[in-house]
């Protein structure tokens, strides 16, 4: 008798896991206005990479390698050679140098790569949904097919059930996704059905009434073997992966705060049931027999695939190593000794990759600067609610949640009165914005304003060289926006606990002592016009935001001689005569500038001033190593004019590439800053300061690992999955881009599935791709040891090394020899095979 009552609850907790599993496997992704860089296979790390590509193969027909012929032109152009295929074949077969039968194999694989070079990649053909059996069939209407329509009905459905505050008119979403969609459905006159619209209406009033039932009966009707049920839901979720990926971000988000949501189930009961749907309405034949028992052979089917698929995985990894020979060779090579110079300025930059091109130009003008490389948001867990407004917003990691809320004061009461002219002034806009899409203004607000808006049309097509604004300072003059500066109310209520996160802050950073009289806090962001994408080249480490708040924030905290006083008791000695400055590196422009200085001491005001000359000197030799990228050669050699022409293509609203953001990143290098100083990195390296003479209990080096590491690597799979398969991991082309719902994000035209990833305008510039697709090459100074424990300690960091998702390399801090973490151990690099090519970093 128990075993009769049991079942069905077995039954409905499988399911339960069937679900789970199929809804994990989805990635987030951003709104448009914190649009952060994330692996759009993180559901999948938890597989080798090619394991994981053969079965994403499988489930939605997408590869994670470039198609051969892109490896065909790396060997014709001489960047890929034999040495290349043979380095990837010996590390594939772990072959040692003494081992001639092994040696004869590599050799023989080596043949087999160079002559697959002139053939094609396997192609991914994934098992096909009820939706693409009908395909084959008479198309619901001339030119349309039914996994076209099915998605931009979801689709369209989704933008209204979604929108924040773009729709005039909202949609009822009180009784949730699924059941607001079956009533939409039921509405829609326009779906052919082969049965007839009333039998259309008839078959949704039946469907079950929550989204788990639907997809249990659904699973049963259609005869889904219970073995093959997670890889059929998990195809079907991908082939909605937009949306699935939007219900996955406000999943992460209720998660961060310990709560949940259930929107991605509700969706993928919506995409079932237009299976159901579909195969109820099939005409005779349509579906061959044995369909639904095809599932359970979906790790089979990746399985052959991913045998299909080594040779391409091989040259994948050949690519990999002529990036990482020489880069291994500069980085092994003995460091040259520093000048015994006290820095006069040390200058803390964020890790991202632009930032490399910046500190080395710095750096160039005076040996009296120090630079150092720390994440962007400067370890503050913080939201910022600018005073005057109802907004608050992450400036922190996507992976994280705030800990404390920071505003702004003006001090005497004057932020009250600065914030109620903000607060007049963005209502005012509100309510302007609000008059302009009444259905009343439609006609009559055109043919009373058209002139005045074609003057300013007109204007904003001129060419401009203005500064970057905030709608922060909306209704706010310049000197009353510059009096209103964010700081953290912690640091004024409790200085002591202040203090201790301030140390915490500088211990990773390294910066425990030998203070320099100028300390510059330099966030970083870019300055685009009409760019929906925009909060992509602004600071992920500060949740897709400029690090304007948090390098302020930091300033302040350190300036406090209260919290000083404190830091004294926990070992950090910070001289009087010290200034922490606040700074915002444009990384459009490579123009630098300073927040606060009238706080800065008379003392140090011959300081600052070389300072000042010091960023832009270092911004002119920037720009001029950016020019070829841009287009700009020509004013390579005329600092005036390039940056003019720069300034103008920040403002240009018609520019699709005012910068390149973080395309062609490739390592992540963890190490004293002096590894690097001498080395011209191409703007392609993350640059994290770290010292293992500081760390004892190897708490930085576990944050280094777990955040920053994983940070990096979301970004250079996001560049990679946008260039390996832009039409399912990117945005495509921005000239056809609608914002979606307010913010949520684009659709390519009018309709399809929600765009995420980077539009092909990022990634390649009319002629040739930018972004080079490697997986991150990480090298990391410090003890063998160190680095196991953490590996040893955080699941996520065993997944992304053991399972190829990075490369890990570990620098000894003694001799600078340089070993690879490869199945499970630590294995030399030979430095012979890294030639003479690091010659080109040394700067």
């Amino acid at each position: 008798m128990n075993a009769v009552v049991e079942a069905p609850l077995l039954q409905a907790q499988r399911l339960d896991e069937q679900i789970a599993t199929a809804v994990a496997r989805v990635a987030p992704t951003w709104p448009l206005d914190q649009f952060i860089a994330v692996n759009p296979y993180w559901g999948w790390v938890g597989r080798p990479m090619p394991e994981a590509a053969a079965m994403l193969g499988t489930l939605a027909g997408t590869q994670l390698t470039m198609p051969r012929e892109w490896f065909r032109e790396l060997w014709a152009d001489g960047r890929l050679e034999r040495h290349h295929l043979q380095a990837a074949v010996t590390a594939e077969l772990a072959v040692g140098a003494t081992d001639a039968p092994a040696q004869a194999r590599v050799d023989a694989l080596v043949a087999e790569l160079v002559a697959a070079l002139q053939g094609r990649s396997a192609p991914a053909s994934r098992l096909p949904l009820v939706s693409d059996l009908r395909d084959a069939g008479v198309p619901p209407q001339p030119g349309l097919s039914w996994s076209d329509l099915v998605t931009h009905q979801i689709s369209q459905h989704c933008a209204a059930f979604f929108d924040r505050h773009q729709a005039a008119w909202a949609l009822d979403g009180s009784q949730g996704l699924y059941a607001s969609w079956r009533r939409q459905l039921a509405a829609d006159h326009g779906l052919p059905w082969r049965q007839g619209h009333a039998a259309l209406r008839a078959r949704l009033a039946a469907l079950p009434a929550t989204p788990q039932a639907l997809i249990a009966d659904a699973l049963e009707r259609m005869a889904v073997p219970d073995d093959g049920r997670v890889a059929y839901l998990s195809a079907v979720l991908m082939a909605i992966n937009g949306w699935a990926a939007w219900c996955s971000y406000e999943r992460w988000q209720a998660r961060l705060v310990d709560a949940d949501y259930d929107k991605i189930v509700h969706l993928l009961a919506i995409r079932l049931a237009w299976e159901w749907l579909l195969h109820d309405d099939a005409p005779p034949g349509t579906l061959p027999p044995g369909w639904a028992a095809q599932w359970r052979q979906a790790e089979a089917a990746a399985d052959a695939l991913r045998q299909a698929q080594r040779t391409d995985w091989l040259l994948q990894r050949a690519a990999e190593f002529t990036y990482q020979q020489p880069l291994i060779a500069a980085l092994s090579a003995p460091v040259p000794a520093a000048a015994p110079t006290p820095p006069a300025v040390q200058a803390v930059f964020c890790i991202d990759v632009r930032s490399e091109v910046f500190r080395r130009a710095l750096e160039s003008v005076s040996p009296a600067v120090q630079t150092r490389g720390f994440a962007g948001f400067f370890g503050l867990p913080i939201a910022y609610s600018p005073i005057g407004t109802a907004l608050t917003r992450p400036q922190l990691p996507g992976l994280l949640a705030p800990a404390h809320w920071v505003s702004e004061a003006g001090g005497a009461g004057l932020g009250q009165v600065l914030a109620g002219q903000r607060r007049s002034a963005l209502q005012w806009r509100q309510r302007w914005a609000a008059f302009r899409a009444a259905p009343a203004s439609a006609f009559s607000f055109v043919e009373t304003m058209g002139l005045l808006y074609g003057a300013k049309l007109w204007s904003d097509s001129r060419p401009s060289t203005k500064a970057p604004t905030r709608w922060e300072d909306t209704g706010l003059p310049p000197q009353a926006a510059a009096a209103l500066r964010p700081s953290l109310p912690l640091a004024a209520s409790d200085p002591a606990a202040a203090a201790a996160m301030a140390r915490g802050i500088l211990g990773a950073m390294g910066l425990v002592s030998g203070f320099a009289p100028l300390v510059l806090l330099a966030g970083h962001g870019s300055q685009s016009a009409n760019n929906p994408h925009a909060a992509g080249l602004d600071c992920g480490a500060c949740g897709g935001q400029t690090g304007e708040v948090n390098a302020r924030v930091l300033a302040d905290l350190l300036n406090r001689p209260a919290v000083r006083e404190q830091l004294r008791g926990l070992g950090v000695d910070i001289p009087a005569g010290t200034h922490f400055l606040p700074a915002l590196h444009n990384t459009t422009t490579d123009e630098v500038l300073l927040y606060d200085t009238d706080a800065v001491p008379a003392a140090l005001a011959a300081e600052l001033d070389q300072l000042r000359r010091w960023l832009e000197s270092a911004g002119e030799r920037a720009r001029a190593e950016r020019a070829g990228a841009l287009g700009l050669s020509a004013l390579a050699d005329q600092p005036a004019a390039l940056e003019k022409a720069m300034r103008q293509r920040a403002n240009h609203w018609a520019q699709v590439r005012p910068e390149w953001g973080l395309a062609d990143n490739a390592a992540f290098i963890v190490a004293p800053r002096a590894r690097t100083r001498h080395l011209s990195l191409g703007g392609r390296c993350f640059l994290h300061d770290y010292d293992p003479g500081l760390d004892r209990d190897l708490s930085v080096l576990t944050l280094i690992m777990t955040a920053p590491m994983v940070v990096t690597h979301w970004i250079n799979m996001q560049y990679h999955a946008s260039t390996v398969d832009n039409r399912r991991y990117g945005s495509g082309n921005k000239l056809l881009h609608n914002v979606v719902g307010g913010h949520l994000g684009v659709f390519e035209g009018n309709g399809g599935d929600l765009r995420i990833g980077l539009p092909m305008q990022s990634l390649h510039d009319g002629h040739r791709l930018r972004h080079t697709p490697l997986r991150l090459s990480v090298f990391i100074e410090a003890p063998r040891a160190s680095i196991d424990t953490v590996i040893g300690r955080h699941e996520i960091v065993r997944h992304l090394v053991g399972n190829g998702w990075l490369h890990l390399f570990r620098i000894d801090p003694q001799t600078g020899a340089v070993e690879q973490h490869r199945q499970g151990g630590w294995t030399p690099v030979d430095g012979d095979t890294c030639f003479a090519a690091a010659q080109t970093m040394a700067g």
